[in-house]
This record gives C-alpha cells, structure tokens and sequence, in this order.
C-alpha cells in the first residue's frame, strides 16, 4: 500500500521539475528587451507631448486631444509595466546561472530591479491624478523623514512641492534611464535579441492598448482612502502602522539589503533567501490587504 502514494509523490516532484524547466527555458530576458523597446518607443511619442508645468491637464491633453495620444499613452503604461514584471521571472529563472558573476556584476544587475522600479514610479506620479499626486506627497513625506540627509535627497530626487514635475519628469527621461543603461550595459551586450524576432509578443503588445486604457483618475472630493500604484500597495500599508522613517525607509532598505545578499558566493545566502521570501510573502500579504480595502 506504501509504494502506490510514493509512486504518486514522485509524479508530482516529476512534474513540478518539468514546469520548472519550461519556466527556466522560457525567453524572459527576451521578452523583457522587447517590452523596453516598446516602452522606448511609446515613450518618446509620450513625452514630447507632456508638459512638467502643467502635469495632470498635459495628461488630459494626450489623452483626449493629441491624436492617437490616448493609444500611445497606453502602450507606454502597459509595456512599462510587462518590461518590470517579465525583468523579475528573468531574474528569478536564471538565478542558478549566477554562479560566475563577480560581486560587481551581481551588484549591477540586482540593482537593475530597483531603477526599473524607480521608473515605474516616477511614471505614475507624472500623471498628476489622484494616485499620481498621492505617491507623489508620500515619496516626499518618507525621504524627508531621513534624519540629516533627508531634505537634500528631497530637493535631488521630487521636490514637487516647490519645483512641481521638473525634477521628477527629469529624472524620469533621462537620470533614471541612463543609470539603467550603465546598471545593464554588460549584461545586455552578453545577450542580444531583435523585436522582429518576436512578432507574436509585438502583436499583442501593440492591440492590448486598443481594449484596455492606462489608468487616468481625476481627483474625486469626498473620497478618504486612495489606493496606490499596485507595487506600492504594500508600503502603503506598512504606513497605516509605523511612521514613515521605519516603514517607508528602514523596512525597504533592509529589504533591498537582503536582495543583493542573495550573491551565490555569499556564505549566509541560505538565510539570506529565508529572510527575503519571509519578507516579499509579508509584503504580499499587505498588498492583499490594502487592495482589498
């Protein structure tokens, strides 16, 4: 009676490493090169009509008055948004091929997730709506909570509520985008790929827009609770419990501490990676918890 379960646990553990292996041989690096093509591409339509100095009625003006603007803005928000999340399954289906990278190269490509991150969030507060302009006084709130540093970074990074979009809109063009290209120039010069080669990726990237418009939200009066962009959910929560210098910047520090301790030649990697799926299940967890709010 004991070898007909043993034989059904080794199907399962069979299966289970067959769709680990579909997995790691899927073209994630790929399809994430194309989306950031795509992105590229959609953003410097975007861009050019956008206007720091009038953030929240530019957007309105892409959407509604700029031809095709609306379609444009939307193939930028959602390849963005593919590029990030298609940049963290390559990550993690071609972490055991990590062995040969030095400190340095590890340092650089980890630190890749947290930019893109960056500009997916500058993104969203470019639009200056209700959860444009939210993240956008939170973001300040928390760096201005560092002790002695706090208000220089602050005047470095947003500013917005003296400067408006300009250092946000800078940085998200240009000081973002280039830190990313110096992050990845040594891993994208190892592996190379074509959006021709792709066509099925382009063709669905390209009519998704058609049928699903980027999120525009005009400020409602009366509303009390606003919900972020989707990867800042969590953190928005953690805020409801602990102020902003622990929740929105110790907590995420040594979240990102244990990130890039996740080298393989690192001795306490095994408790490393322990702590950091603890971590991204809690933060999860709080995600589930404001989006349900």
């Amino acid at each position: 009676m004991t070898g007909f379960p043993d034989k059904l646990d080794r199907e399962k553990m069979g299966i289970i490493q067959q769709l680990l292996l579909f997995l790691e041989n899927c073209k994630w690096g790929s399809w994430a090169l194309v989306c950031l093509y795509v992105s590229l591409f959609s953003g410097i339509i975007v861009g050019i009509q956008y206007q720091p100095s009038t953030p929240y009625y530019s957007s309105v003006s892409i959407e509604l008055i700029v031809p095709f603007g609306g379609y444009f803005r939307s193939l930028h928000f959602y390849s963005s948004q593919f590029f990030f999340l298609l940049s963290c399954c390559h990550f993690a289906f071609t972490y055991t091929k990590t062995d040969k990278y030095t400190r340095k190269d590890w340092l650089f490509v980890a630190s890749s997730l947290p930019v893109i991150l960056l500009l997916l969030f500058t993104g969203y507060i470019l639009r200056d709506d209700t959860t444009g302009s939210s993240a956008g006084f939170i973001a300040e709130n928390i760096i201005q909570s560092i002790p002695f540093a706090g208000h220089a970074l602050n005047d470095l990074l947003f500013s917005i509520s003296s400067h408006g979009m300009r250092n946000v809109y800078l940085h998200h063009i240009i000081s973002f985008d280039l830190l990313l290209l110096v992050l990845l120039w040594n891993h994208l010069r190892r592996y190379k790929t074509t959006a021709s080669g792709h066509p099925l990726l382009l063709i669905f990237m390209f009519i998704l827009p058609v049928y699903l418009a980027a999120p525009l939200e005009p400020e409602l009066p009366g509303i009390e609770y606003i919900t972020g962009p989707w990867f800042f959910l969590g953190l928005q929560e953690l805020l409801r419990y602990f102020p902003p210098l622990f929740a929105g910047f110790i907590v995420p520090t040594l979240f990102l501490f244990l990130f890039f301790s996740l080298f393989r030649d690192n001795n306490y990697r095994k408790q490393a990676v322990y702590l950091f799926f603890a971590g991204l299940f809690l933060y999860t967890l709080l995600s589930t918890i404001a989006f349900l709010r």
